[in-house]
């Protein structure tokens, strides 16, 4: 085992976590876009953003297990993708409003202010656990180091 094992797998850990924070907040600084991107000549709202992560290294469970004796570690996490929340726009009456339909209606982003706070309090909560392991393995590391003293 590496002595940086550790500190390796937080700061992927807290890159990832990072990264999703940024597009949350993206998510949160686009609620009220209703001109997202042209598609077919047409504006569309801007479209809620979600990030998944996975094992840097993917291995069936078995091989973890026949392995754990010699020393296996994980490797940490990626983002594994960014992908558009498929839910439906909101259809908000508001005749005034220069992207009105012929009703009055205008799509609004799927973004629920609520769901992104909710997912920016868990992501931050990530963050400041790995934050705890960093220092901790140093920690561990710093005082390794004072027994050859």
């Amino acid at each position: 085992m590496k002595l940086t094992n550790g500190f390796d797998i937080s700061a992927s850990a807290l890159t990832a976590q990072r990264f999703r924070m940024d597009v949350i907040s993206s998510n949160m600084a686009n609620a009220d876009t209703t001109r997202g991107k042209l598609v077919d000549g047409r504006w569309v709202p801007y479209q809620r953003k979600m990030v998944t992560m996975e094992a840097k290294e993917q291995a069936p469970f078995s091989q973890y297990l026949n392995q754990s004796m010699r020393d296996l570690t994980g490797e940490g996490v990626r983002v594994s993708r960014v992908f558009d929340d498929e839910a439906p726009f909101k259809q908000v009456y508001n005749p005034t409003h220069p992207d009105a339909d012929e009703r009055g209606y205008v799509q609004m982003p799927n973004v629920d202010i609520l769901k992104e706070m909710v997912d920016l309090m868990s992501a931050t909560r990530s963050y400041e656990a790995n934050v705890t392991a960093l220092n901790a393995t140093k920690a561990m590391v710093s005082k390794a180091l004072e027994i050859g003293k």
